[in-house]
Formats: structure tokens, C-alpha cells, sequence
């Protein structure tokens, strides 16, 4: 989730009124959703809200919950839930425990040694750091490995792939490489870390082996720790290496447990396990690995930072690799809080975190959960003070989500027609640092976190956030037209969201406006799933002093009462047609490169054959040929969005008129339109699923088949240009198209409600 952005101190040479101009709010500021005797209340409330979240508590928490490994199964995972458990009883909400069955491998066996031309046995394991009280529990810490690997036992030869993805691939044809029957070296990075196996298996490689390069979190970007931040030469990252993206996240023997009729696996046969044997490594152990290579030197980008000449292979080098897991079935406890609504009950804000982690998981995630409890805390207060929210909101401390968002998904399914029934909004964080407010979710709650975020003040710079990510934005932007719409854009854009946390299942599989928020991108580090990511290293190296853990109670905070406490729920839908009309761009550029390539690759065999007629002795160097791709008729989906500009830009006048008049309608007619607004999102799935891919059911952000985290904005047209997938690229232009009107339709029906309001 980090991005790297510039210091505060260069940003504060980028001040100017005519940007950093965002007021602060007074208590009788209009507030979207909200009459004008209600925003004052509300605004009353938000801040005697932002007073109360500590900074020291939020430290003594993460000290408590990070003190020893708690992975799933664990005894202190266990009792991570039940602490958690009793402070939201102790601070007077109502709590419980949803258990579940998952299954969840752990080591058995690992092996890892170059039997040629030399010999050498990887270590895998991370050294014990003096310094360090936390690193010395190595019996309740898990080995070094990627959970759902495939058990195996394999001796080849060695190819190194770079970051493992199709494009390495095809580089690697173009040396005349072959990685069929070979084990594969691929560095961490660039890609969902399962995307690594599934490509290698996908090309005949008989095993992979996943390294940390010192180029991407290691010493070419500072100190390694405990000196510095960064990955030592013996860290490894742990992982889950699950198919998710291509098949479903959460337990792999359950697709979907909301439904009684679907498939259920075994552990042989289960599709989301990797198929080949899976290790991670350090650096350490892999550079003798890399160094013994020979072959083609590796393309200079493919280069890493370790001290050697980077060669592909395959040669004389030959490793024996062997994985093996116990298949267990273990249970995972996620802790439901519910703050019941007044008038609103049935219309449900859901906000999460997950507790578990790989070993002690200070940063990734109980950073984040710390700032969610104390939310909690400071609600528990409010409500003693006489607050009542007019909509149920439901806090979630999930478990399960290394192995790849177990404890979420169950839940999610188990209550899915509910969730569908009444969620407003999933409100989700995944670990937190010191830096920029870093937003993602669905477009129509772009403006609403926008607003959000004008109202947190930075506790560094003493700007709004708001003004800070807008700075420093400004500063990174690689072009004068990204500079110019930076400053002129009312919004800042929001990412769309992929996968890999919690809010996937929501998202993804139920059609739930969702959010994933964080600060970061001032403490950048290398110690992601190692044994180093505990109390000391984030308290030496990160939010040291937990200010910006409670930036981020009082951000989620915050939005959690908006949405929570609202009139009209504050959905903007200009914000979403605006970059609906942006991935449209973005897939007709994609269309119309793939073209070039084709033509490019077509002129390029042209080439070869003319060196070949003239030189025999010439190796060919073009990739196969392949068809220029053929129009697609994007007509459908220009004229929905067409038609969704103006549906969007007719709600906002409205709502705008009706908001001003203090929203004038009875008690049925706000509860009525609110239902209504609710679905706005459902609207944009299908419940036939991308193709596939069923259980992924929005048509507008997915995670990549090949990307993992990243998501794929209009993921079945994408994907099928990617893929070239022509006539389904078309049939999804038409999907896509429909789904839109859908959704211009229930902004038209909802202009019209709210027309009734304001007469």
C-alpha cells in the first residue's frame, strides 16, 4: 500500500495560497448529506470525536498485540481476539466472535541447495537481531515460506525470470530461453507474489524460487536493519501464494459459502493452490545461486543491486528444491461490534482491520488496528455522552488475512444477502506509517473522501491532508497537464481498488462501495512479513510517535460518522462518470497499441526474414507473428457513459437544491431514496461473474489475473484486449455499457426523488 512521495520539507518549498488554500471548517459549514441544522450537530460531534483518539494508547495496544508471533492457529492469535474481544465490551459495545474452519498450511519440510556446478545449502532463516527483544521467539515463529504451495520435491536446472511476469517471459523467448523442466529465480516485486508461480507453471517450470532483491527494499535505498530500515541480506518475506485472482480469496476448499450449491475442494484439488513447489529466500542465499549462473547476461532493467553479473541462465547450475506443508484445517476468530442505529438501523456502515499477521506483525497490520480500536474507544465515549448514530455501524477485527483474506471473505459470504440487503459502505485499513493520506475505493465516494480529508489537519505540516497529498502530487507529476488538472481538479483522484486485503470480498463478490484508506510514504521499509516488522522497528523507524495512527482514527473516524450519520447518503456520482470516461480513454489507447505492437512485431519479421535470406548465420530475433488486432465497437459503452455524464451531473444539481432546502422529505421518502442510493454500486456487477472468473462479479474493478493487488478497471474488456480475447472484449464493451445505463437509471430515479424534497 506505501507510495513514495517527497519529504515534507521539499514540499513546503511548493506553498502558495492559490493551492493550499483549503479553510478550516466551521462548525456551520454546509456538510454534503446534511441539512444545515444537522451538519452543525454533526460537526459538533466529528469534533469532539477527533479530540479523543491517544496517541499513547495506540502504543500500548500495538505493544501488547505485536509482543509475540500470532499467526493463524496460534495460541497469541488467539488471544489477541479475546483481548480484542473484551476492550469493545469494556468500552460498552456490543461484541462477539464468528469462528470459522479454513484450511491453512504450515512448513513441514523446506529445502533449498545448489548441487552444481558447486555445492551450497540456503540458510532460510532470519538471524536473531541483539537489539531486537522480539526476534528471539523462534519457536513460536513461522519458518520461511509461501503458504499453498504445491508439496514437491525437485531437482533442475536454474533460469532467472526477473519479477516472473508474461512480459520476463517473452524477453526470455527472444533470448532463445526456455524455462520448461528448469526451477525458476524470480525477485519480489511488480506483482502479486502468487502471480510468480502461477506464470512459471504456466511456461512447464518444474518449481520457483522467490528472492528479495537489495535493489527493490534492501541497502540500494538506505541502511539495513537494525542500523536502518531496510531488508537485511538474511530477511525474507513470507506470503500466501494463492491463485486468488484467477480463481476466489479465502478458503480454498469453500468457493463461496453463501451458497449451499457451490463446489467444495479438497486440498488436492482445490484451484487456487499453486501448482509447482513455492519457496521464499533471502538475498543472502540467493546471490550464490545467481552468481553460479551463466547464459545470456540478464537485460540491463532485469539488473538487481547485488554484487554481481546478472546472467539468465539456463547452464551448468542445478538446485534441489523441496516443499512440504501440513494441510491443516484451523480456525479463525473474527471479533463483530455493533453500534446499533436509531432511525436508520436496517442501512449498515461496516469498517475493518485484520489482527493476525505473519509473525508479530507490528506494521502489516496491527498498526492499522490499534488506529481501529481506537475509533471503537472513542465512540464508546461519544455514546456515553448521548451521540447515537442514525445508521448501524459495524466494527470488524478480521482474522485470517495473510494467508489471503480468510476471516473477511467467510464472513462476507456467510452474510452476503444482508450485506447486499444493507451495507452502505465497507470502510477498510491494512497497516499504517507516517506520511500522505493514500485513498482508494469505488469513484462515487471520491468526492466524500475528498472532503473528508480537508477536514483532517496533518499532524506534521499543520496543513489539511487534503492540501498535503495535493502537494506533493503536484510535485511527483510526470507532465504540465498532470500539474495543471492537480491544481484545478476540485477532487483529487482516488485509485481504484485491486485486491490483496480485506475489502475484496465486499467490493468484488457483493457490489459494496468500499474504501481503503492509509497514511504513508515517509517511512518506506524492508522488513514486509519478516520477523523484523515488530514494536521496535516500527517505534525506531516508522510512526514513532503514533501521531499519524491517530491522523488515521480521526480520518476513518471521521468518515465513519458521515456515513454513518448522514441525511442522503453522500454518494457524488460526477467524480465516478468523470473517471468512468478515463478508463473508457484508457482502453481504446490500450486497443490501439496492441495494434502498433502487432505492426511493429509484423515489420520486425519482415526484418528477420530479409537478415535470414542474406545471412544464414543470423539468429532470428522477432517473436512469433500475431494478428493486428481488429476494431472494436466501443459505441455502446461512449453512449452509456453519455448518458451516465448526464444522469450524474442532473443528481448533483438536485441533490445540491434539495441539501440547501434542508431535505424536505418525510422520514419513508429519505429512508426510501437512501435504499435506493445503496444499490448504486450493486448495480455496476453481474451476477454471472467476469469471465472466468465467477466469483468476482464487478464490472468495473477487479484484481488482474496477472497482477494480483493491482486492479483492472473494466477488467473483462481489459483483459480481453490484453488476452486478445476479441469477440469477449466486445461482448464485455456490451456488459459494461448495460451496467452503466443501469446505474444512469437509478441516478435518474433518484433525481426524481429527490425533486419531490425540494418543492
Amino acid at each position: 500500500m506505501r507510495r513514495s512521495l517527497l519529504a515534507s520539507s521539499v514540499i513546503a518549498l511548493f506553498l502558495h495560497p492559490a493551492i493550499a488554500d483549503t479553510p478550516p471548517p466551521s462548525d456551520s459549514a454546509p456538510l454534503d448529506g446534511f441539512s444545515a441544522q444537522h451538519a452543525r450537530t454533526e460537526r459538533e460531534w466529528e469534533n469532539k470525536f477527533r479530540a479523543l483518539p491517544s496517541a499513547q494508547n495506540e502504543r500500548d495496544y500495538m505493544q501488547l498485540l505485536a509482543a509475540r508471533p500470532h499467526h493463524v492457529g496460534s495460541a497469541y492469535d488467539t488471544q489477541n481476539a479475546e483481548w480484542i474481544l473484551s476492550k469493545f465490551k469494556e468500552w460498552g459495545l456490543d461484541a462477539h466472535i464468528e469462528t470459522f474452519k479454513v484450511l491453512f498450511p504450515t512448513p513441514k519440510r523446506r529445502l533449498l541447495e545448489m548441487t552444481a556446478p558447486t555445492e551450497y545449502i540456503a540458510k532460510l532463516q532470519e538471524p536473531v537481531v541483539p537489539e531486537d527483544p522480539t526476534t528471539n521467539q523462534v519457536d513460536e515463529q513461522l519458518p520461511t515460506y509461501n503458504a499453498y504451495s504445491h508439496d514437491g520435491d525437485v531437482t533442475a536446472p536454474l533460469v532467472y525470470v526477473n519479477y516472473g511476469l508474461p512480459d520476463d517471459y517473452d524477453r526470455l523467448q527472444r533470448l532463445g530461453v526456455a524455462v520448461k523442466g528448469a526451477i525458476v529465480i524470480a525477485r519480489y516485486g511488480e506483482s502479486w507474489r502468487g502471480i510468480k508461480p502461477k506464470v512459471a507453471a504456466e511456461h512447464g517450470a518444474v518449481g520457483c524460487i522467490i528472492y528479495s532483491d537489495p535493489r527493490d527494499d534492501g541497502y540500494f535505498y538506505g541502511d539495513v536493519f537494525p542500523k536502518g530500515p531496510m531488508r537485511p541480506d538474511q530477511g525474507v518475506q513470507r506470503g500466501s501464494v494463492m491463485d486468488f485472482a484467477s480463481n476466489y480469496p479465502g478458503d480454498p476448499l469453500t468457493f463461496d459459502r453463501g451458497d449451499p450449491n457451490a463446489p467444495r475442494y479438497t486440498a488436492n484439488d482445490a484451484p487456487s493452490i499453486t501448482k509447482i513447489p513455492t519457496l521464499p529466500i533471502s538475498y543472502g542465499d540467493a546471490q550464490p545461486l545467481l552468481a553460479a549462473l551463466t547464459g545470456a547476461l540478464a537485460p540491463e532493467e532485469w539488473r538487481g543491486a547485488l554484487p554481481i553479473a546478472y546472467h539468465v541462465g539456463p547452464g551448468a547450475t542445478k538446485v534441489h528444491l523441496v516443499v512440504e506443508s501440513n494441510w491443516d484445517i484451523k480456525e479463525v476468530n473474527d471479533i463483530i461490534t455493533r453500534i446499533p442505529g436509531s432511525s436508520e438501523a436496517d442501512e449498515w456502515v461496516v469498517r475493518g482491520n485484520h489482527h493476525d499477521g505473519w509473525v508479530n506483525g507490528a506494521e502489516d497490520p496491527i498498526s492499522a488496528q490499534v488506529a481501529l480500536l481506537e475509533e471503537a474507544r472513542s465512540f464508546g465515549e461519544l455514546l456515553k455522552q448521548g451521540w447515537k448514530p442514525k445508521r448501524t455501524i459495524i466494527y470488524c477485527a478480521w482474522d485470517g488475512e495473510e494467508p489471503m483474506l480468510l476471516g473477511s471473505t467467510a464472513w462476507a459470504e456467510t452474510h452476503g444477502r444482508e450485506l447486499q440487503q444493507h451495507a452502505a459502505v465497507y470502510i477498510n485499513t491494512d497497516g499504517n506509517g507516517r506520511g500522505y493520506l493514500f485513498m482508494e475505493g469505488s469513484h462515487s465516494l471520491e468526492h466524500f473522501m475528498n472532503e473528508v480529508a480537508r477536514n483532517i489537519e496533518d499532524p506534521e505540516t499543520k496543513l489539511s491532508v487534503f492540501d498535503r497529498d495535493r502537494l506533493a502530487d503536484i510535485v511527483k507529476a510526470k507532465s504540465e497537464d498532470e500539474r495543471k488538472e492537480l491544481r484545478q481538479r476540485a477532487d483529487l483522484r482516488m485509485n481504484a481498488l485491486g485486491s490483496g486485503t480485506d475489502f475484496t470480498a465486499f467490493v468484488d463478490h457483493l457490489g459494496v462501495a468500499s474504501l481503503n484508506l492509509a497514511y504513508a510514504g515517509e517511512d518506506d521499509g524492508g522488513i514486509y512479513h519478516s520477523i523484523y516488522d515488530d514494536f521496535y522497528w516500527y517505534t525506531h523507524f516508522s510512526d514513532t510517535n503514533f501521531v499519524y495512527g491517530v491522523a488515521l482514527s480521526q480520518t476513518v473516524g471521521t468518515a465513519v460518522m458521515r456515513m454513518a450519520d448522514a441525511d442522503v447518503l453522500p454518494y457524488e456520482f460526477t467524480d465516478f462518470a468523470d473517471t468512468m470516461q478515463k478508463y473508457a480513454k484508457d482502453l481504446q489507447k490500450l486497443l490501439h497499441d496492441k495494434q502498433e505492437e502487432a505492426r511493429e512485431r509484423e515489420q520486425e519479421l519482415k526484418e528477420d526474414a530479409f537478415r535470414a535470406a542474406n545471412d544464414p548465420r543470423q539468429p532470428t530475433m522477432a517473436p512469433p507473428a500475431e494478428e493486428i488486432p481488429p476494431h472494436l465497437n466501443f459505441a455502446p459503452l461512449e453512449n452509456a457513459l453519455d448518458a451516465l455524464n448526464k444522469s450524474a451531473e442532473r443528481y448533483k444539481a438536485v441533490f445540491n437544491k434539495a441539501e440547501a432546502s434542508g431535505f424536505l422529505g418525510s422520514d419513508q421518502q429519505l429512508a426510501a431514496l437512501n435504499q435506493l442510493l445503496i444499490q448504486s454500486e450493486r448495480r455496476l456487477s453481474d451476477s454471472a461473474g467476469l469471465p472466468r472468473r465467477p466469483w468476482y462479479k464487478h464490472l468495473i474493478y477487479a484484481p488482474g489475473v496477472y497482477s494480483g493487488y493491482a486492479p483492472k478497471t473494466m477488467p473483462g474488456i481489459r483483459e480481453g484486449i490484453e488476452l486478445r480475447h476479441w469477440q469477449e472484449a466486445d461482448e464485455e464493451i456490451a456488459r459494461v455499457a448495460k451496467a452503466l445505463e443501469s446505474e444512469a437509471g437509478l441516478l435518474d430515479s433518484a433525481s426524481a426523488d429527490l425533486e419531490a424534497f425540494a418543492r
